[in-house]
């Protein structure tokens, strides 16, 4: 089939079928005149009705909200080049750090998909994707990576940041709550309320 109408049946506009197959996302060849062919097996591949897609995108902060509504919309663009049924978009702010994010707790355990889609690893977590992982198969879902980190060094590096990120900011609060106590110590002695 050609490229030309693999888009049209996937509802997508010639260049972006373009781009997914320069991507690879695509499996397919070119002919010498220039026309690029998909093959079947890779339109079978890649039209999967019975995967419903939901599609995670994260930002640590306000202030990358608008890379918030780009990284959601490339995953949507992958999801429809994949075959892939998009059932819901779901988009939070949050630290990849914090284990308690509303939006992705509520997904996680929502039985109306099989798939969930995340641009990289730490989007979804920082630590603990693998227990992740486990946690969605015995829910009969997966995870798909769409970018795979290939710099193993790069992504070390962004751990032991997330690791000093994390152990500051207890540092920090730890410190500030001395500092609060430190302020009230002599308050509860004044008022002959001295604790032991």
């Amino acid at each position: 089939m050609k490229l030309s109408d693999y888009a049209k049946k996937a509802g997508i506009s010639y260049r972006t079928a373009w781009r997914w197959w320069k991507q690879g996302n695509l499996k397919g060849h070119q002919l010498p005149s220039g026309t690029i062919i998909i093959t079947s097996e890779a339109i079978e591949d890649n039209l999967k009705p019975d995967l419903i897609a939901c599609i995670y995108a994260r930002v640590s902060s306000a202030q990358n909200k608008d890379n918030l509504d780009r990284q959601a919309e490339r995953l949507k663009d992958y999801a429809i080049a994949r075959g892939y049924k998009i059932y819901k978009i779901v988009k939070e702010i949050g630290s990849g750090l914090n284990d308690n994010r509303k939006q992705l707790a509520k997904n996680l355990v929502d039985p109306n998909y099989n798939i969930l889609i995340v641009e990289h690893k730490d989007r979804l977590a920082r630590f603990g994707t693998n227990y992740l992982e486990i946690l969605l198969k015995e829910l009969d879902k997966e995870i798909e990576i769409v970018n795979q980190s290939e710099e193993k060094q790069d992504e070390l590096m962004e751990d032991l940041i997330a690791i000093i990120t994390s152990f500051c900011s207890r540092i920090y609060g730890l410190r500030r709550s001395k500092r609060k106590t430190e302020k009230i110590w002599p308050e509860l002695k004044y008022n002959g309320q001295e604790c032991d």
